[in-house]
């Protein structure tokens, strides 16, 4: 079976390598035109269509998903594996199918370094048959597959496993801040914390990069912000409350207009560090939350 690749970005590259380190014919195709060694290149998405059974779009959200899907993915199986708005992704589906083709949702969880060492989590959503048909192809790419039923359960389980990334990375970063506005050693938080019951691959990477103050992109402020705005978004049309989410969100929004977008999502720190030194409020601050009396629920 011939695979095709749409989108050679920071996480799509080395998904598209670990397919071609396993031995499988693919087709590609970026914006920038960049090759990918072991693949053949293509003039377009229709190219890539015409020569590839199953194509996988690894894309920044549903404007450029947009430019690559027309009548030319009819009997081709599509599969999604980026973020966009679960709503836009039924839609996606639906136009698919409309024009003939097949649609699977794959989102994935994890960041660069995952997406190198073959090492994601793919969330799975489709019809029975075309969820057969994709999953033995994500092998190279995703160490474990969850089935999620039909689209677009993949997108919305993808949400909710961001609500838990977003909110304990801006945790940790707060925690750091706070460690060294008392006069602590962020290394020895780090230690403590990597010690202790709490610690993970993401937090130990993470505080990693806030000690170090290397905030080389794994997932940058840019894609979170976005990932942040799809979950508050999906919250509220679901009538669902999202209080950490809606912080985390003026907080990444800050920022970027910082001028940090392309960093690592650890940079959010200095979105902290910036409202310090400022004496801007937090949120909760501004609305009296911290007094308990004060607090009322939010709808």
């Amino acid at each position: 079976m011939v695979l095709g690749f749409l989108g050679l970005g920071v996480m799509g590259r080395p998904m598209a390598a670990n397919l071609v380190a396993a031995g499988d014919d693919l087709v590609v195709w970026t914006r920038s035109g960049a090759a990918l060694p072991g693949a053949r290149g293509a003039a377009g998405p229709p190219e890539v269509f015409e020569r590839a059974e199953v194509v996988f779009l690894m894309l920044a959200n549903a404007e450029a998903i947009d430019t690559v899907i027309g009548p030319h993915v009819a009997d081709r199986t599509v599969v999604h594996m980026g973020t966009t708005a679960p709503d836009y992704s039924a839609r996606l589906g639906d136009r698919i199918r409309a024009y003939g083709g097949r649609y699977v949702e794959a989102p994935v969880s994890g960041s660069r370094g995952p997406a190198e060492a073959g090492q994601l989590v793919a969330m799975l959503a489709g019809e029975d048959g075309d969820r057969r048909q994709v999953r033995p192809l994500l092998a190279p790419m995703c160490r474990a597959v969850f089935e999620c039923g039909p689209v677009p359960n993949g997108l919305l389980m993808k949400l909710a496993v961001n609500t838990f990334l977003i909110s304990m990375v801006t945790g940790l970063a707060e925690a750091f801040h706070f460690a060294e506005g008392v006069g602590l050693d962020q290394a020895l938080l780090k230690d403590v914390l990597d010690a202790g019951p709490m610690a993970s691959f993401v937090s130990q990477g993470k505080s990693g990069k806030i000690v170090d103050r290397d905030f080389a992109v794994q997932a940058s402020i840019r894609d979170v912000h976005y990932n942040n705005r799809l979950i508050v978004e999906a919250a509220r049309a679901h009538r669902i409350a999202a209080p950490l989410l809606d912080v985390c969100r003026e907080l990444y929004a800050e920022t970027e207009q910082l001028g940090r977008g392309t960093e690592d999502m650890a940079s959010v720190i200095h979105a902290v560090t910036a409202r310090t030194a400022t004496g801007t409020a937090t949120a909760s601050s501004r609305n009296g939350a911290g007094n308990a009396a004060a607090a009322e629920p939010r709808n």
